[in-house]
């Protein structure tokens, strides 16, 4: 556990951020930062999220120590614009959050007692609920922003929590399989609503799949697309020394290099020390 001195210089490096901020946007800061309004600051602001999500794929100690340092001016640069508007001050914001973890976590700050994380998390929307009032719906706090996939899987989450959830993998497998079965039905119907209509639900099925298996759906295709990337690069790279160039090779060119690539991967995964080998879908 952090010391009290260690405590006190987290304090004073925050309060010295927060001052560097307020004076970048004052009278005689920076005509960037004075610029900045709360909307112009999101897409920063997601940006920095998904750098920091980044560096910590990576293992990239230096780099995440640099992104959550981006991400938290963003967050001050949010909270200074708020106060200068007379709506709210960044001591607001850590106050908030600070109340909210202590009230929301009764097995650690109070007398109740919990068995595992599955119960804590259905403790956290049952006061989280019941702060809300009862006028809310349930899914109605699942943020609209998030990215499909990530919004896809929370919402599955939270309706398992209410006990809206299959047991058994089977019947996860099977929907699947009804998924794709309708969506091959509305493609030969042509009928272009139907078929993103099923798509849609196609993806929510995968998403469910990935969830029930305990992966994380954005990551899972965020790998996948890297390993797309990476092999495509390698076709390329095969092709330019064969003296062909993207755009002039046909299909069967393409793919048979492609087979090339796939096939001395899966032979340096066969080589690679047990449980190193990366996933292949």
């Amino acid at each position: 556990m952090p010391d009290a001195t260690s405590y006190q210089q987290a304090t004073d490096d925050f309060a010295q951020l927060c001052d560097i901020v307020a004076r970048l946007r004052g009278p005689d800061g920076c005509p960037w930062d004075r610029e900045q309004t709360r909307e112009s600051l999101v897409p920063a602001l997601l940006e920095e999220a998904y750098e920091v999500a980044g560096a910590v794929r990576a293992n990239n100690d230096t780099n995440l120590r640099e992104e959550l340092g981006d991400l938290l001016l963003v967050i001050v640069m949010q909270a200074q614009i708020a106060s200068e508007e007379g709506r709210f001050n960044v001591e607001n914001v850590v106050r908030e959050i600070s109340e909210k973890l202590v009230r929301r976590h009764p097995h650690v700050f109070g007398p109740v007692k919990l068995c595992g994380s599955e119960a804590v998390l259905k403790q956290w929307e049952a006061i989280k609920r019941d702060e809300k009032g009862n006028d809310e719906h349930y899914l109605g706090s699942v943020p609209t922003a998030l990215p499909a996939l990530m919004r896809a899987q929370k919402t599955q989450k939270k309706a398992a929590r209410v006990n809206f959830d299959w047991s058994e993998l089977r019947h996860v497998l099977a929907k699947l399989d009804e998924e794709l079965a309708e969506t091959k039905k509305a493609i030969e119907s042509a009928d272009p609503r139907a078929i993103a209509d099923e798509i849609g639900d196609l993806l929510f099925a995968v998403v469910n799949l990935a969830r029930k298996r305990n992966l994380d759906a954005e990551i899972v295709l965020q790998t996948a697309t890297d390993k797309f990337i990476a092999r495509f690069n390698e076709m390329e790279d095969r092709l330019r020394r064969r003296g062909g160039k993207l755009g002039d090779a046909t299909l069967d060119e393409l793919d048979a290099i492609w087979n090339e690539v796939k096939a001395g991967r899966h032979l340096e995964q066969s080589k690679a020390p047990a449980g190193n080998a990366r996933y292949d879908a």
